[in-house]
């Protein structure tokens, strides 16, 4: 075989996000303003239509003000805790096996991080690492505001099971009265309608995957629906950074479900206070001839989107389906040889859902961190670029420091001794994926017992 040189996750940019970028740049408003709302309108209608070609400037009171484009899924889930009212004194759950940003923003707010350990080898059908929900359930405490799934690689969650968890700890539930202030009211507020903990999704790899669920945040459908991820939890947080599916090179956007007594625009007016500086007004609100008042409600964040990035955004949704039957592709053809080879791997598909094919990850039978890293070693000589999704939190020098030790989490550290994720992007060509495949084959034959 030829040597190639094979990136793990380059951005799927083309001329169309280059042209939308030029406009935003000639148009003489380059930060917050009339693109990154139309971003969020968008990404909103896709949300809850799995659309991208529905016209919300012909409908935008319908689509405004329900998705918050911000500058990282990092400061979404800040701010939907925050908006939850998460503070000193509570307790967030997070899986150990994560990124660190799932959990340092619990430490941002002032709570209380809980791991609780995955799975034993992912979910039996998917084989994500998910949360081992008997575990979930029983970290959950008084202290208990919220709980943080993660849907890792674009895999959606078990979320009916953890909403029948949290409404079977309700009892323990103690929703905190308001201090007084605008972020308190809406706080306390929010608390007192679900009565129970709330269920945070992690959707930095998820955009445009789907479940078929019985809830969606607080209300119980009355029939299994398949709902996109950003309209099943409480509140979403979606990832826009570089390396995802859907790229803006930075950003995120915080999304809700519906909550019986809340309205959706309280959220999203929160949500652009506490992005702004508490500021009431948008630098381009504040433009506009005689306009230049405005108060600060809190002394909070700087959070927001620029219409820079969302110009990027805006055309990346136009391709985001065609993008994704691309991954598809791709993936059929990873499925095929690691079946083969006796691999275990991501299951993408199922009955029940489909993913947002962020991330092809495979474990290797009978082999320890070691060889793991003896085979990364081995692709990058024949110029394959891989990478580890991820190594668990307690493992981690800041969460060491915290009390929390990996012998605490075995699944965990089970599950990650042995992975390893490969190229899975739409800037593969066909050549680049046999290239792979073979060269897995090659490698692999080595490991496998």
């Amino acid at each position: 075989m030829e040597k190639r040189n094979i990136s793990f996750n380059p951005p799927d940019i083309g001329q169309l996000e280059i042209d939308e970028v030029i406009n935003a740049l000639t148009s003489g408003w380059i930060t917050t303003g009339v693109k990154t709302k139309k971003l969020e309108r968008r990404l909103a209608a896709y949300i809850e239509t799995g659309r991208t070609d529905i016209d919300t400037d012909a409908d935008r009171d319908k689509w405004k003000e329900r998705v918050a484009c911000l500058n990282s899924a990092t400061a979404s889930e800040e701010l939907n805790l925050r908006i939850l009212g998460v503070g000193p004194g509570d307790e967030v759950i997070v899986p150990a096996y994560t990124y660190t940003a799932t959990a340092s923003v619990v430490e941002h707010c002032g709570a209380k991080i809980v791991f609780v350990d995955i799975q034993k080898s992912g979910d039996p059908k998917t084989h994500s690492p998910e949360m081992d929900y008997d575990k979930l359930e029983a970290a959950i405490t008084e202290k208990t505001k919220a709980i943080v799934a993660v849907d890792f690689g674009g895999i959606i969650c078990d979320y009916d099971r953890i909403f029948e968890i949290a409404e079977r700890k309700r009892s323990l539930f103690k929703a905190a009265g308001s201090d007084g202030t605008v972020l308190g009211d809406l706080s306390s507020k929010i608390q007192k309608s679900l009565g129970r903990a709330a269920v945070i999704a992690d959707g930095a790899h998820a955009l445009g995957a789907s479940r078929v669920v019985s809830h969606s945040g607080s209300r119980h459908l009355s029939e299994p629906t398949r709902k996109m991820c950003g309209a099943i939890a409480d509140a979403t947080s979606f990832s826009f950074h570089a390396v995802k599916n859907f790229t803006t090179a930075e950003g995120g956007a915080a999304a809700w479900a519906p909550i019986d007594g809340v309205d959706i625009k309280e959220i999203y007016s929160m949500l652009q206070l506490m992005s702004l500086h508490g500021q009431d007004k948008d630098a381009f609100s504040k433009n506009q001839a005689a306009k230049w008042e405005y108060d600060i409600i809190g002394p909070w964040y700087k959070y927001n989107m620029s219409d820079v990035i969302a110009a990027i955004g805006i055309r990346q949704l136009d391709r985001y389906l065609k993008l994704l039957r691309e991954r598809a592709r791709i993936m059929a053809r990873y499925d095929q040889t690691f079946d083969a080879l006796g691999a275990s791997h991501l299951v993408h598909h199922t009955d029940y859902m489909e993913s947002g094919k962020h991330l092809y990850t495979i474990r290797i039978p009978s082999t320890d961190e070691k060889e793991r890293n003896e085979i990364i070693k081995k692709f990058a000589a024949e110029g394959i670029s891989t990478n580890v999704h991820y190594k668990p939190l307690p493992m981690m020098t800041a969460y060491k420091h915290l009390g929390f030790d990996i012998s605490d989490f075995p699944n965990s550290y089970d599950y990650y001794k042995n992975t390893i994720s490969i190229p899975f992007n739409t800037m593969l060509n066909d050549e680049d994926v046999e290239y792979i495949c073979d060269v897995f084959k090659e490698v692999l034959k080595q490991y496998m017992k």
